[in-house]
């Protein structure tokens, strides 16, 4: 029996948790070693993120394995994109990163727009526009005179300064870099004018990357603290999205992927990226891939919305199963909502925004969680329809299936939902998607496995897939016509 283990750390936006991954005589096999909250702190009229307590949690993983005496081949760290960590002269940690969800950019991309043209960013770099993208978290920092910028002589992002606290070197991940709307995805290098308006410099980002490459190795410090040796630290796909994408258990390139979770990360894997009239006014975006390819999606809003509703509802069961199963028993249909509308971006309550939503559109109000919960699915399976029906118009070839990865693909229901809406065949897994792309690419830069579709194939064979066919055509389009003239 051949066996070759690898460390995973995998960090959303609300938990974190670190995996062992175990290729055995060529089937994949994973044990969860430890799991935990990943906080925002609010303090001061900004959020943050705790940096610290994560580099600590993966230190904590890093000794389960120690102390199991597990002898693991490397390390790979994948995160939420976006934000980013200041990192001054001395080497320290300049502050607690803000997080996305920070007030803090609100209107810094109309004032940056005045500097370079919205239109002019897009053709440089074909990336959605949203204001948390991290192009307009540096502009407002540095409206806003930031400290920890003003003195930054590094700065890197999340899974980049994760790396940087275990092994001490200063690297920029090209996934990673990707999300932050300043990277030219031609060159696939950082573009000097969207950055220089600002007084940065491209050396300021650490040394380029790839998903395979080797950042380093365990510091003395590290070693001593876990009691582990000098284990190689590579990087992944460092953006849990093109981690998940890197594990669609898909045979060729003719799907789209639907990353399910907090939000909903759809579109399709290409060589090159999709830069055009069109694909602005829609507002895609181009992000880095494993191989040099090129995710071509739209970020929606996704299962965000229900789970701040559970954080409300009081009269609902707190196993979620039964939750979903009771929500079932609500009418169809009743009405709709629009995911990505601003009312639902981070209300004090989702479901008094969901309420004034249908009030002002002219619906019925959802009465209570179980005909919340069904108009928040029922708007999600539609909101893919028609962000399918873009990609459809764009897309280099013609799309087959869907692929849902991701904590959302367990749930039965949603799946059926977006098979009947899509009207094409639904492929729900594998469930921890993340984790499988982070081990998988570690796989492969230790010469495991040969390229991505060699990674899909055991992928393939190695987890549980559930299919999904339409069902009630003619409803489900009658519906969708409805959703349509509610969002337009």
């Amino acid at each position: 029996m051949t066996e070759t283990n690898f460390f995973a750390v995998d960090l959303g936006a609300t938990s974190g948790r670190t995996v062992l991954g175990s290729i055995v005589d060529g089937r994949l096999v994973q044990r969860e070693l430890t799991r935990f909250p990943n906080y925002i702190i609010e303090t001061g009229g900004h959020c943050y993120w705790d940096i610290f307590a994560l580099y600590r949690e993966i230190i904590r993983g890093l000794k389960v394995v120690a102390d199991e005496k597990i002898d693991i081949a490397s390390i790979g760290i994948d995160t939420w994109g976006v934000d980013f960590v200041c990192i001054g002269k001395d080497g320290g940690v300049l502050r607690n990163p803000y997080c996305y969800r920070d007030p803090h950019t609100d209107g810094a991309m109309e004032e940056y727009f005045k500097l370079v043209p919205k239109e002019r960013v897009y053709e440089k770099t074909g990336i959605q526009f949203m204001q948390f993208n991290s192009l307009f978290q540096l502009f407002a920092l540095k409206k806003q005179g930031c400290s920890a910028l003003e003195a930054a002589d590094k700065i890197l992002f999340v899974p980049d300064a994760l790396m940087y606290m275990l092994t001490g070197e200063a690297v920029c991940e090209y996934t990673i870099l990707s999300t932050s709307q300043f990277l030219d995805p031609r060159t696939k290098r950082i573009d000097d004018e969207l950055i220089g308006v600002m007084g940065l410099k491209e050396s300021m980002f650490g040394r380029y990357v790839n998903p395979g490459d080797k950042v380093g190795v365990l510091t003395e410090e590290v070693q001593r603290m876990t009691g582990l040796g000098a284990v190689p630290v590579v990087a992944v796909a460092g953006h849990d999205t093109g981690a998940a994408v890197a594990s669609v258990p898909a045979r060729n390139e003719r799907f789209a992927y639907l990353s399910c979770g907090t939000w909903s990360l759809l579109g399709i894997e290409v060589e090159d990226a999709i830069i055009s009239d069109k694909s602005f006014d829609f507002n895609f975006t181009n992000e880095g891939g494993i191989e040099g390819t090129t995710r071509f999606l739209k970020n929606i809003c996704g299962m965000w919305l229900f789970e701040r509703c559970r954080q409300e509802w009081t009269d609902a069961p707190e196993d979620i199963g039964q939750l979903i199963r009771e929500s079932m028993e609500a009418p169809a249909f009743k009405c709709f909502i629009f995911p990505d509308a601003p009312d639902f971006a981070n209300p004090s309550s989702m479901v008094e925004a969901i309420g004034t939503y249908c009030q002002r559109t002219g619906q019925p109000v959802p009465n209570g969680y179980k005909e919340m919960t069904r108009c928040i699915f029922e708007s999600l399976a539609m909101r893919y329809r028609q962000v399918l029906g873009y990609l459809k118009e764009m897309a280099p070839f013609a799309i087959e299936k869907l692929h849902v990865i991701g904590g959302g693909s367990r749930n039965a229901y949603l799946m059926q939902f977006t098979s009947n809406s899509i009207g094409m065949p639904v492929v729900a897994g594998p469930v921890e998607g993340t984790a499988i792309g982070n081990i998988m690419l570690q796989a492969k830069a230790t010469g495991v496995v040969e390229d991505r579709f060699a990674m899909r194939k055991m992928i393939a064979d190695s987890v549980e897939l559930q299919t999904y066919l339409p069902q009630d055509a003619e409803v489900w389009n009658d519906a969708y016509q409805r959703y349509l003239a509610v969002v337009n």
